[in-house]
């Protein structure tokens, strides 16, 4: 069982971490995974996110929700602005991940993911439970960060600027146009650099890579990990 509580990266949270804190968190542990998954087994105290875990609008399923959609939401699951938040699933931190990026969207800076997340929590034998908390609800208020979201007309007026960097993070299928998962046309942004995001993580547990094996990948598929980037 890994017995080590600090993590490599400040966006992300060691099971040990979580472990050590679970009989009296200051935190609010939400669980992306789908419904039927979360009601067979969770971390103890984690609440679900329930039927949105991909937190798209229900007027626009390509879209992220809008503020009106996403806070009272998060206020059913215990969350305030000032409540830390750490967030898992069990599809190697795929919506955990997203959900980190929707809260940052809103203006809650204070949340992390559980790197491994339910995967490694499974492989180290750590508590389960079914039973669902009832969290008091919060009050958390959207302050909406648009600095760190592309809309497409942003892309179409500099998809060919020599300053801005597209990451295309699908699939290889998806990259070389053979898989068109349901889409009306195949194939990939002009001038998009490709490397899927699965190639970050460790099989089989899905923690992250080191950091500097990260940057190695991205250097190698021709990504500077610090010029501006937009990915997809």
């Amino acid at each position: 069982m890994a017995d080590v509580t600090e993590s490599q990266h400040p966006l992300l949270v060691t099971t040990a971490w979580v472990a050590e804190r679970l009989d009296a968190p200051d935190f609010v542990l939400i669980d992306a995974s789908a419904p039927d998954a979360y009601r067979r087994a969770h971390i103890p105290g984690a609440v679900s996110i329930s039927r949105a875990p991909t937190l798209k609008s229900k007027d626009n399923s390509r879209l992220v929700m809008e503020a009106d959609e996403f806070e009272p939401l998060v206020r059913r699951l215990g969350v305030s602005n000032d409540t830390p938040v750490i967030l898992y699933d069990d599809n190697s931190s795929l919506l955990a991940a997203r959900e980190w990026w929707v809260f940052d969207r809103f203006g809650h800076r204070d949340v992390r993911v559980l790197d491994g997340g339910f995967t490694a929590w499974l492989d180290e034998g750590r508590s389960l439970t079914s039973r669902a908390p009832r969290p008091e609800p919060g009050t958390f208020t959207a302050a909406v960060d648009d600095s760190h979201h592309c809309r497409i007309d942003d892309l179409l007026s500099r998809v060919e600027a020599s300053d801005l960097q597209i990451w295309d993070v699908r699939s290889e299928g998806e990259w070389l146009g053979t898989n068109d998962r349901g889409n009306a046309r195949a194939g990939h942004v002009l001038g998009a650099k490709w490397l899927e995001w699965t190639q970050l993580l460790e099989p089989p547990i899905g923690r992250f890579r080191p950091l500097k094996e990260i940057r190695e990948l991205l250097e190698a598929a021709g990504i500077n990990p610090g010029a501006e980037t937009v990915s997809y």
